[in-house]
C-alpha cells in the first residue's frame, strides 16, 4: 500500500515522468494540479505550499524576510510533509498542520518575499527534486518548469485574467470562513505579479517548451482535460 505521507527531503537528480505547471498566483495551479494528479494516478507536489510553510515558520520564529542566513538555517532543518485526507491534501510543517494558515493573503505576500532569497530557493529546490526523483508527480509552482524541473516531460504555463484570479481567491477565502475584501486581494495579486516577475532570482516566466493555457473562461476540470489531451498527444510521439 502506498504510504499516505511522503516526507520531502533532498538531493538533485534528473526528472522523469513529471508534469510541471507554472503560472501566477490565483491562476488555478493547485486546484488543477490536484485534479490532474488524481486522473493520472500521480503524486501532487504543491511547491507553492512549501514556500508558504517557510513563511509561516519564519514568522513564528520572528525571522525577518530579508535575513538570508537565518532563513537558510531554517530551511536546512525544516520538515515539510503532505498528508492525504480524502481527496484533499494537508500540509504539515515541523509536525504542525498549517494547511489553512498558509492560504492567508498575508502569508502569501511573506512567502513571495522569502522566496526571493537564494538559500531558501536552493534548499526547497533540492527538496522538490528529491520528491520528483522517481517521477510520476504533478508539480506546480512559479518556477517549476524553468528551474526546479527543466527536464520535465510535460510542461504547462497556466494564466488567467487578474480580475478572475482575484474573484477565485476571494471565493476560496470566504468558503473557508476567512475575512476577505476583493479590492485588497486584487491589490495583493498585482503586487505579487510584479514582485514575482521582476525578482533577480528565478523570476516568474514561461519555459520555451511549456504549453500555454488561459483558464479565465475554463473550469478546473476543463483545464485538466486540456492538459490530459496534450499529455496523451505528446506520449504517442
Amino acid at each position: 500500500m502506498r504510504d499516505r505521507r511522503r516526507e520531502v527531503r533532498g538531493i538533485e537528480n534528473p526528472t522523469l515522468e513529471i508534469v510541471a505547471i507554472d503560472g501566477p498566483a490565483g491562476a488555478g495551479k493547485s486546484t488543477v494540479g490536484k485534479i490532474l494528479a488524481r486522473r493520472l494516478g500521480y503524486l501532487f507536489l504543491d511547491t507553492g505550499a512549501m514556500y508558504r510553510a517557510v513563511a509561516v515558520e519564519a514568522e513564528r520564529l520572528g525571522i525577518r524576510p530579508d535575513d538570508e542566513p537565518a532563513l537558510g538555517e531554517l530551511c536546512q532543518n525544516l520538515r515539510i510533509s503532505f498528508e492525504a485526507e480524502g481527496e484533499e491534501q494537508r500540509v504539515l510543517c515541523q509536525g504542525a498542520d498549517v494547511t489553512e494558515k498558509i492560504r492567508e493573503p498575508r502569508i502569501g505576500m511573506l512567502a513571495s518575499k522569502v522566496s526571493m532569497k537564494k538559500p531558501v530557493r536552493e534548499a526547497l529546490a533540492r527538496l522538490q527534486r528529491q520528491a520528483g526523483e522517481r517521477g510520476k508527480i504533478v508539480a506546480e509552482g512559479r518556477d517549476t518548469t524553468t528551474v526546479v524541473f527543466p527536464n520535465a516531460r510535460f510542461k504547462f504555463f497556466l494564466v488567467a485574467e487578474p480580475e478572475e484570479r482575484a474573484r477565485r481567491r476571494h471565493r476560496e477565502l470566504l468558503n473557508k470562513g476567512l475575512p476577505a475584501r476583493i479590492e485588497e486581494i486584487q491589490e495583493e495579486i498585482n503586487k505579487r505579479d510584479e514582485q514575482d516577475s521582476s525578482r533577480d532570482l528565478a523570476p516568474l516566466k514561461s519555459a520555451e517548451d511549456a504549453f500555454f493555457i488561459d483558464s479565465t473562461e475554463l473550469t478546473p476540470e476543463e483545464v485538466a482535460e486540456e492538459m490530459i489531451k496534450v499529455i496523451r498527444k505528446k506520449s504517442r510521439k
